[in-house]
């Protein structure tokens, strides 16, 4: 609880302290006889403790023509309700009204407690290692790209890179919200915002602090907040015309049906005297203000995206807006890249084929041929290869895109790629029957054999495809520039709807814009977040898998996941269906309650402390139902 809130809750404490038994003697409960004027002075401590702000803030809107807000409409209504002689009623409302506030304060502050245990990443200091061996504590700003830095057990990673020395486990609950530590050792990448759980690791940093994990995921984290979502801009345009609207209908109520009584004489029986008029209509028309507070709405329907923004990145899933959390709640279709989204992205060679010369010799130029790409085949044709790769032997590399590499090795064109590039330079090649990646090898014009690598399957992807229809997601399909034999054989063994193979780049967001006019619902495409930037783009909803490192899927994306486990995009979409279904719960039970209320008050059949609870009583409520938001884990 901040300063703030305690000192509110003292006020309150105090105030009640003093209207219980004040109340309890206007009511004639206990046995005491006050004069009026003395009734009206002890009334007004209470009434001043608890509510002075809301008075000040009231002056403040006046002067400076913002007038029709929440404590406008509170200090019309109590100020009027007291000069009418309600007392009681008066102070009941100020002094409920700000134990709506402070449920609300304490509801909010555990909503940003909520984002600010994921602030907790943020590393406050580096141990940079210098030429001599001796470690110093400096600023992570302070260190460049390259530089080896020490992480002690108990430390934060204060930057991304790579480790060079030590092995250790990682607690990355902060960064993907998985419990299980992760063991790490050389050569493994680490990511800020880590925390070092045991031995002590040497990194060498692969980004200024600027642009590591953490620093990209706070950047995220705060700037959701400022992309509204259209139920958000409704509630606010709707609170701009709405606070008017009762004002000016409260005014009418006080001064119209009076003027009507007098002049015709109609319902005049009920009235002793002109001024019992008067006041009865001018009393409901307090009351009317008092319920026509539009609090629960107000507050209720950002706290639910607030908090539904805050529980899903405790999840590891970053949402860049509320506007992006309200369409997710809406795709039918998911469109996949198959490459790290679907397979884990590590290719292994596993055979070597039609080669009528050395299949190691066949590697040779394919790996060198490739030395220069950073794509997971090149890499894997690297490490099938076994040996230090010489790039000095290695001109005129061409890539062609959706094709493969063109090269000379040791003077000698080399081309490595699929069935497109064989067929664009002329070379007749051989079809491999087995299932996999097949990378065709022409040597000096020359067919040389084809390498199948394989890619291996995500040990949950079909569970992740169960789950999305769980969810709601009528329609599953991959795009992917792999042969249409290995699309096939990975759409059925995960269990997707429907695939394209053999594409493009461009072809991929050709292939989206159709889905996008076939689909009933919202789509989104999750891809890897390098390659696929344009679709990501181009999609409803962007979603980058396992992409951290990325600054294309940062820019791109529209949700974050924070590893590459594919479940996780189902909970992303149960997130924000419950997190949308709570926000029309709250929009559905504040205005009804309130229409119901307000018909009753403009009757006479509704009194301030009905207005109280149609005012506080909806608000409290509408505030517990959005701070289920939070509560993600079960989902």
């Amino acid at each position: 609880m901040t300063k703030k809130q305690k000192n509110l809750l003292i006020r309150v404490i105090v105030a009640a302290v003093f209207f219980v038994p004040l109340y309890l003697i206007s009511e004639g409960i206990l046995p005491v006889e006050l004069p009026r004027w003395a009734m009206l002075a002890l009334f007004l401590i209470p009434y001043l403790t608890v509510g002075h702000d809301i008075l000040r803030k009231a002056a403040l809107g006046i002067r400076n023509r913002r007038v029709f807000d929440e404590c406008f409409l509170m200090t019309v209504a109590t100020v009027g309700a007291i000069a009418l002689g309600e007392y009681g009623e008066g102070v009941a409302v100020m002094l409920l009204y700000q134990v709506g506030e402070l449920f609300q304060g304490v509801a909010v502050g555990r909503s940003r407690r909520n984002i600010s245990e994921l602030m907790d990443i943020r590393p406050d200091y580096a141990n940079l290692e210098g030429e001599d061996g001796q470690l110093e504590r400096v600023d992570p700003d302070e260190v460049e790209t390259g530089s080896i830095i020490v992480v002690q057990p108990g430390e934060k990673v204060p930057i991304d890179g790579v480790i060079v020395e030590g092995a250790s486990a990682l607690n990355t609950s902060a960064l993907t919200g998985e419990s299980k530590p992760m063991d790490v050792s050389v050569d493994n990448t680490v990511l800020s915002g880590s925390i070092n759980l045991s031995g002590v690791l040497k990194v060498r940093t692969t980004a200024e602090f600027d642009e590591s994990t953490a620093s990209k995921i706070l950047d995220l984290v705060e700037n959701a907040a400022s992309r509204k979502s259209k139920s958000e801009n409704f509630i606010s345009k709707f609170a701009r015309v709405y606070t008017p609207f009762v004002c000016y209908a409260a005014l009418a109520l006080a001064i119209l049906p009076p003027l009507f009584t007098m002049i015709t004489g109609v319902g005049w029986a009920g009235y002793a005297t002109t001024g019992a008029l008067w006041r009865e209509w001018v009393l409901r028309a307090c009351t009317f203000l008092v319920i026509s507070c539009p609090c629960a709405v107000v507050i209720s329907v950002p706290l639910s995206f607030f908090a539904g923004l805050g529980g899903a990145s405790n999840q590891g899933i970053l949402i860049k807006g509320s506007n992006y959390l309200e369409t997710l709640s809406q795709v039918k279709t998911v469109a996949f890249d198959k490459t790290g989204t679907i397979t884990k992205g590590s290719f292994e060679v596993t055979a070597v084929h039609h080669n009528p010369i050395d299949a190691q010799q066949v590697l040779a130029y394919a790996a060198l041929a490739e030395c220069h790409s950073s794509h997971p085949i090149s890499l894997s044709l690297r490490r099938a290869y076994g040996k230090a790769v010489d790039v000095n032997r290695v001109t005129d590399v061409q890539e062609i895109s959706g094709h493969g590499i063109q090269a000379k090795v040791d003077g000698v064109d080399v081309a490595v790629g699929n069935e497109k590039l064989m067929n664009r330079i002329g070379v007749a090649f051989m079809h491999c029957h087995h299932t996999g990646t097949i990378i065709h090898v022409a040597i000096g014009g020359e067919y040389a054999g084809h390498i199948v690598i394989s890619d291996e399957l995500k040990a949950n992807a079909r569970e992740a495809m169960e789950a999305l229809r769980r969810a709601g997601v009528s329609r599953t399909v991959m795009l992917t520039g792999d042969a249409e034999a290995v699309a096939k054989q990975v759409a059925g063994d995960v269990g997707l709807t429907d695939y394209r193979a053999e594409l493009l780049p461009q072809d991929k967001v050709a292939c989206v814009e159709a889905l996008l006019s076939e689909s009933k619902g919202k789509l989104a495409f999750v891809g890897d977040g390098i390659n696929d930037a344009p679709v990501l783009s181009r999609a409803d909803i962007g979603i980058a898998m396992g992409a951290l490192g990325s600054d294309a899927a940062i820019e791109a994306a529209d949700v974050v996941l924070m590893d590459d486990d594919p479940l996780k995009i189902a909970k992303a979409i149960r997130i924000s269906r419950k997190c949308l279904g709570i926000v029309k719960q709250n929009i559905i039970f504040a205005l009804g309650v309130k229409a119901v209320c307000l018909v009753l008050s403009a009757l006479g059949l509704a009194n301030m402390w009905l207005a109280i609870v149609a005012d506080v009583g909806v608000m409290i409520l509408a505030v517990l139902n959005a701070i289920r938001c939070l509560f993600v884990k079960r989902l």
